[in-house]
């Protein structure tokens, strides 16, 4: 089967992305085979090409965004019949046994693996998940649309939670790329007042357009004090700048798995007055299955790009250079 993998992690003009051919996986005791129809691409697939996040295999297949048809199962298996549409995504095992796991937090348990990252992921034709870590997709979501909510739309999620965003209260959003845009449709559907902060001039527009209260850059600020926000463009920099902008007793979440460094926080300028700064790991199950539903009911929709299978490298390489606005989206070619 045709496939992508992470060769030798570095800058994309080195072309850490490589086509390759592999046997078709076959599925284990748990596990359920898929044929990949949409597949996600997201910033932490570029992380890893990158090398920013390190590799934990040689030659990953990346992509944690997945939507396909189940075509086999393993032993052991009962939650999918063939031909279920199933989604994919970044969490893909935990033990069950520690004190995160048995507490509902297994987003923090220590012995967890990641699709696309501990196990190959979907830029490939197709695609062995364990089945108690797979979601079915509700209807109302076609593939291209289900696919950046795997990832985007779940962890943006939690980082919208993990914000403490009060009722009708005021967000600031710092960046706008896929999971961002996803998060702010959420918050405005339930009655908040969206800040979005970012320099790409056609990212300020999509906002507007979805009914952000204001868009501009982010040394500018927003026009009011904040009760949250959440960070998604993985730059330290802007934490000081975020904490700044919260009112009293606002937080803010930082929602990448990636982020330059932190300037040195100033306590009476950035923290003082119960201001909080939260990171934000990975997700539940839990998380998804109550974001999928929340999607579906509030009738979120992700502005994607697609692009053909083919085209998975050029593509990774315009999320580098800013070159996509909203989500974009392998389809196969």
């Amino acid at each position: 089967m045709r496939a992508w993998v992470v060769d030798r992690p570095g800058p994309m003009e080195t072309r850490p992305l490589v086509p390759v051919e592999l046997p078709v996986p076959e599925p284990g005791p748990g596990e359920v085979r898929i044929r990949v129809r949409a597949c996600g691409v997201c910033r932490t697939d570029l992380h890893l090409a990158l090398g920013e996040l390190p590799p934990r295999r040689r030659r990953t297949v990346p992509g944690h965004e997945v939507v396909g048809v189940v075509e086999a199962a393993g032993p052991g298996t009962d939650r999918f019949a063939e031909g279920d549409r199933v989604g994919v995504a970044w969490l893909r095992g935990t033990c069950g046994r520690c004190r995160f796991c048995r507490g509902g937090r297994e987003n923090l348990c220590e012995a967890a693996e990641f699709t696309g990252w501990d196990a190959d992921g979907g830029y490939a034709e197709r695609a062995v998940v364990p089945e108690a870590y797979a979601y079915r997709l509700p209807d109302a979501l076609d593939d291209v649309t289900a696919a950046p909510l795997l990832c985007a739309g779940i962890v943006g999620y939690r980082a919208l939670k993990r914000a403490e965003l009060p009722q009708g209260g005021r967000l600031g959003i710092y960046g706008f790329g896929a999971s961002a845009h996803v998060v702010a449709q959420v918050a405005i559907a339930q009655g908040a007042a969206v800040h979005v902060l970012t320099r790409s001039a056609p990212a300020r527009a999509l906002a507007l357009e979805l009914g952000a209260a204001s868009a501009g850059p982010a040394e500018d600020g927003p026009p009011e004090p904040l009760d949250a926000a959440v960070l998604f463009a993985p730059a330290g920099g802007l934490v000081p700048v975020a904490l700044r902008a919260l009112d009293a007793g606002g937080t803010l979440a930082v929602a990448g798995i990636y982020l330059t460094d932190v300037p040195k926080l100033n306590y009476a300028e950035h923290l003082f007055r119960e201001k909080q700064l939260r990171s934000v790991t990975a997700n539940t199950r839990a998380d998804g299955e109550e974001f999928l539903r929340l999607a579906a009911a509030l009738g979120v929709r992700p502005t994607v790009d697609p692009r053909p299978f083919g085209a998975a490298d050029r593509t990774l390489a315009d999320l580098a250079a800013d070159q996509i606005t909203g989500a974009a989206v392998l389809i196969p070619d």
